[in-house]
């Protein structure tokens, strides 16, 4: 039985699950890095995601003893969703620093528009600018280590051989004429 080589389908859901687990490990790393971040400034924990969860959805704590537990299930579920968006980036071809830059824009641009869209956090042109650079700190680490782990997952793909079949073919070519 032969397989159709070019699947867009299977692409598309490998690209999500790739997308998916590189999410998964960013989300990790910027966790990591709020905690740090958290013991040098003395900074407490955020909740937006459960100001944002109620306002969309109506989802919030069945007690306030349940409200940290519910806001790391969303901060988790959040970033781990958001390695999509960097899996369809990488369907684009896309990979390293440019993909990278794309995702953080998305990732943090749609924090800025929507935490104090719902009351999660003030306006960017209202937040000190210690404020800012925390934040795009932690965005840019959860871009990076998405980026990281995604272009990792990718390494091996059909494409990534194929174009290194290219390019081992070109080099060979171009030595048979030196």
């Amino acid at each position: 039985m032969k397989i159709h080589e070019d699947n867009a389908l299977g692409a598309l859901g490998s690209a999500i699950g790739r997308g998916l687990l590189a999410g998964l490990a960013a989300t990790a790393a910027m966790t990591l890095s709020q905690m740090i971040e958290m013991k040098i400034t003395k900074r407490e924990s955020s909740n937006a995601p459960v100001k944002v969860a109620k306002e969309t959805a109506g989802i919030a704590p069945a007690s306030p003893e349940e409200k940290p537990k519910l806001n790391q299930e969303i901060h988790w579920s959040y970033g781990t969703a958001w390695g999509v968006a960097r899996g369809l980036i990488g369907l684009t071809g896309l990979k390293g620093l440019p993909a990278t830059l794309i995702h953080f824009g998305a990732v943090w641009g749609t924090s800025l528009v929507m935490l104090p869209k719902h009351n999660a956090a003030k306006p960017i042109d209202e937040q000190e600018p210690k404020e800012i650079a925390i934040d795009a700190l932690h965005h840019g680490v959860y871009a990076l280590a998405t980026g990281l782990v995604y272009d990792a997952l990718d390494a091996g793909s059909r494409r990534e051989r194929k174009l290194r079949k290219v390019a081992n073919d070109l080099k060979t070519l171009i030595a048979k004429f030196k």
